[in-house]
């Protein structure tokens, strides 16, 4: 039997316990995480490190010396050398020399925090090249809608200036000539496209008054020698319900009140050789509301093409008094714009070629359109008819 503990010794036979840890281990671990927080804080609030302790690379440069002017001077009278950059270029002794060339606009650019102002100097549209020089200044009047045409000092005519008249062969002076004209460029982008890359130059292009970059696309039509018309907006029966677009001419208006609005559709682009309606069922058989146009038409050097989508038209007979050069569309080409009925348009338009000598057409540019009046202009040739542009066809009405 075991002895006693009471009675045992005191210290013997007793096993040693292994000591206590102060603390837990969780209690460790949360005081390094605060210890390491602690750490960040401290670092951020005193060390000056706005890179964050990303690695950077120093590199060495040599600055030219300062020269004695590059010095400042401290309050006790000593010198520092000071470096403000490559000295700036002495200005031009001959203010003309800086002088913008010709054709070029200054603007002045204000910093808004500083207030500093900076000129600068875009340049003019004297390089252009050929498209542009066939503008001449001469034939242009200065409006409140802007620059529109005139007849020059000499007795030029704007429809005399740009046209493109082609030269018939000897053999082929008794052929029967047809001209047509495709409108509402500028307002179909695929229509636009197609007709510069698929239609020959005699083809006579009218460009809508709302389309983009409408200066361009003049130049460029009279770069590749079409000649160029512009569409003149005309109140249809059924307006307001069908509405051809803003400064429509209108049976409603003042002769004065129209021919404002004639002159800010003119100002829109220069380079062409007339005017031509676009719908106008109602405008084109009014005289009150026509004659006021036509006779504008007339003094500005232009001619007037007639669309040909009015029966009623009095276009003709008012052209006479006025001595203007007139013509009218004999067929309008895709009032139908099915391929079929494109031909037969087109063969209708020969027809009334071979009985009077000339034919006027009249299309829109839609691709469909312009591809039939593509391939037919590959064979019009070969057919005996000559394709020829709006102005040689466009002659002086007389009065009836």
């Amino acid at each position: 039997m075991a002895p006693n503990d009471l009675n045992a010794p005191l210290g013997q036979d007793k096993r040693k316990r292994p000591s206590k840890l102060p603390a837990s281990a969780p209690q460790l671990l949360a005081g390094a995480l605060g210890l390491s927080g602690l750490i960040v804080v401290a670092w951020a609030a005193f060390v000056n490190d706005p890179l964050g302790g990303e690695p950077i690379a120093v590199v060495a440069t040599k600055l030219p010396p300062a020269t004695p002017t590059d010095r400042d001077i401290d309050a006790s009278g000593k010198q520092h050398a000071r470096y403000d950059g490559p000295a700036a270029a002495a200005p031009a002794a001959d203010p003309a020399a800086a002088a913008p060339p010709p054709g070029s606009k200054t603007v002045t650019i204000i910093d808004g925090s500083s207030g500093a102002r900076q000129q600068v100097t875009i340049p003019g549209n004297n390089g252009n090249t050929a498209p542009n020089a066939l503008l001449d200044p001469k034939l242009l009047e200065t409006t409140r809608h802007g620059a529109i045409p005139k007849i020059g000092p000499d007795g030029t005519r704007p429809s005399a200036r740009y046209a493109r008249p082609r030269q018939i062969p000897a053999n082929k002076k008794d052929s029967p000539i047809i001209a047509i004209v495709v409108g509402g460029l500028g307002i179909s982008a695929s229509g636009t496209a197609d007709a510069f890359t698929k239609l020959p130059a005699p083809v006579t292009f009218a460009l809508a008054p709302y389309g983009v970059d409408l200066e361009k696309m003049a130049e460029r039509a009279r770069a590749e020698e079409h000649e160029v018309l512009l569409q003149i907006p005309m109140e249809p029966f059924d307006y307001p319900d069908n509405d051809p677009g803003p400064q429509t001419l209108l049976t409603s208006l003042t002769p004065e009140q129209n021919v404002d609005r004639l002159q800010w559709l003119m100002s829109r682009f220069q380079g062409y050789v007339g005017i031509v309606s676009y719908m106008g069922a109602r405008f084109t058989a009014s005289e009150q509301g026509l004659s006021p146009v036509l006779r504008e038409a007339a003094k500005r050097g232009l001619i007037y093409v007639d669309d040909g989508s009015n029966s009623r038209s009095i276009s003709s007979q008012l052209a006479g008094g006025q001595n203007l050069p007139f013509a009218k569309a004999d067929i309008v080409i895709d009032t139908v714009p099915t391929p079929v009925e494109i031909d037969r348009a087109l063969a209708r338009l020969e027809m009334r070629a071979r009985e009077s000598g000339t034919a006027v057409g009249y299309a829109t540019a839609q691709p469909g359109t312009i591809s039939r009046i593509a391939e037919w202009a590959k064979k019009a040739e070969a057919q005996g008819f000559m394709l020829v542009p709006i102005t040689m066809v466009a002659i002086k009405a007389k009065s009836s």
